[in-house]
């Protein structure tokens, strides 16, 4: 795909000469007469290149290198002043342009630079890819992420890993719990021993009491040998839990016995097998609420819960997508043996906008689909879904700057609500907003007053 150049310069000889050099050379040259249109440019399109005069009416070269860095980071700057004089030249570097030109611009000068520039632009992604991998915390190398939200969950680990308490990790599908559970076990004492998962609800409930706890031979119709369980086979290692909350009610009083005397019977035994063995549970239903209504016995909640780690979903930790993204387009390309640098600005934009219903792991998935269709070393819009990229264009980003940062502070307030259980005076303090202020800002935006879970 030729490389994207945008010059801008509110000399239409300047911007006209320069267009037709850089044609002639296979690269896709566009121009602005200004700042301000090239400023809509960026907003619009993606560059790899912006060459801008320094000195141009309304916006500047400085001003319009500033906006587009948070616009569009991957495009790199080369500013062009007639003033030649090493003190411009500097200022301009200082701003963040990577290189300067000097009026009047020689041809094959200007070819060099944007060449250079090309070459760089290709070994700085592939650097960066190496640097994004890295985990917020050492010792966790599987879970990517450096948000706040996810520090936490590393600081937590780190606590709890070095003691034999049970842990109950909370979160929904796709958020990494057995991720959590690996690395509490890896940076414990018990690192030596197996980390055995079993998945609650995937076994049929005439198998889960022989599959935890094993059987004698003859103990039922098919037991033709004796069975160790794994509670036995875990001994001395960690038993992770998954979907604990599908656990037959029967099957808790037997599973709350082998954790509090460290020792259980088997299917058809009499006589019991000690087991030490660290548990972790993991689900993504509350609990507590089923305590309370009955489907879950308290005491097994209290003996699970003694220590809790909520996992963030993958919409409470975007500042994460970038890593994950290039996480797993490293991973894909390995596995598919592709070259994939990256993605650009417009498809990282869709991956910020899209509400994931299916956490990290459907993020993974849209990017195996993405390196699989992907022609070039970067990915483009047109490689990701038709849903996802409509989302993007009809729902997420309005025209309108007034009706973005609408929808963007209705979509907070309901998030905010949501994590305090729709408290409005507790959802006003992490505003930092007075709770009249927060009524008057609800009204402005249409968010019903008896808001509930759901809206």
């Amino acid at each position: 795909m030729p490389v994207r150049i945008l010059i801008a310069d509110d000399e239409k000889a300047i911007r006209e000469s320069l267009k037709m050099v850089l044609e002639e050379e296979g690269y896709s040259p566009d121009i602005a007469q200004d700042g301000t249109e090239a400023l809509e440019k960026i907003k619009s399109s993606d560059f790899d290149i912006v060459i801008s005069d320094i000195k141009m009416p309304n916006v500047d070269g400085i001003e319009l290198m500033n906006q587009a860095a948070k616009l569009s980071p991957n495009t790199f700057f080369i500013i062009m002043t007639a003033y030649a004089s090493v003190k411009t030249a500097i200022d301009a570097m200082r701003a963040g342009a990577f290189d300067y030109l000097i009026k009047p611009i020689e041809f094959d000068d200007l070819l060099l630079r944007v060449k250079r520039l090309v070459d760089y632009k290709k070994i700085s992604l592939e650097n960066k890819l190496l640097r994004q991998r890295v985990s917020a915390e050492a010792g966790f190398q599987n879970i990517i992420g450096k948000s706040d939200a996810m520090k936490e969950v590393f600081e937590l680990i780190t606590q709890v890993a070095q003691t034999n308490s049970n842990v109950l990790v909370y979160g929904k599908s796709g958020t990494g719990k057995e991720l959590v559970a690996k690395a509490i076990h890896f940076n414990s004492c018990r690192k030596d021993k197996i980390f055995l998962p079993v998945n609650c609800g995937a076994i049929s409930e005439n198998l889960i009491e022989s599959e935890l706890f094993g059987h004698k031979k003859g103990s039922f119709t098919g037991a033709t040998d004796e069975k160790a369980g794994l509670f036995k086979v875990a001994d001395g290692g960690t038993l992770f839990l998954d979907e604990i909350g599908d656990l037959p009610l029967n099957l808790q009083v037997k599973l709350l016995r082998a954790i509090e005397d460290k020792q259980f019977l088997p299917v058809g035994g009499v006589k019991p097998i000690a087991s030490d063995v660290r548990i972790i549970a993991a689900t993504n239903q509350n609990l507590f609420e089923k305590a309370i209504a009955g489907q879950f016995r308290e005491d097994l909640y209290y003996r699970l819960n003694v220590i809790e780690i909520k996992l963030p979903s993958l919409n409470e930790r975007k500042d994460d997508i970038p890593i994950l993204v290039n996480h797993f387009i490293e991973k894909h390309c390995n596995e598919m043996g592709k070259k994939v640098l990256g993605v650009n600005n417009e498809t990282m934009k869709i991956l910020l906008s899209h509400n994931w219903p299916g956490g990290v792991r459907e993020l993974e998935n849209v990017i195996e689909r993405a390196v699989i269709f992907a022609k070039e070393d970067i990915i483009q819009p047109q490689n990701l879904s038709d849903n996802l990229r409509g989302s993007y264009t009809v729902a997420n980003f309005p025209d309108s700057l007034k009706d973005a940062v609408k929808n963007f502070e209705r979509e907070h307030i309901l998030r905010i609500f949501k994590k305090c259980n729709y408290n409005k005076e507790e959802a006003s303090k992490i505003l930092n907003i007075g709770l009249s202020s927060l009524y008057r800002k609800m009204e402005e935006l249409d968010i019903p007053t008896r808001i509930k879970e759901g809206l």
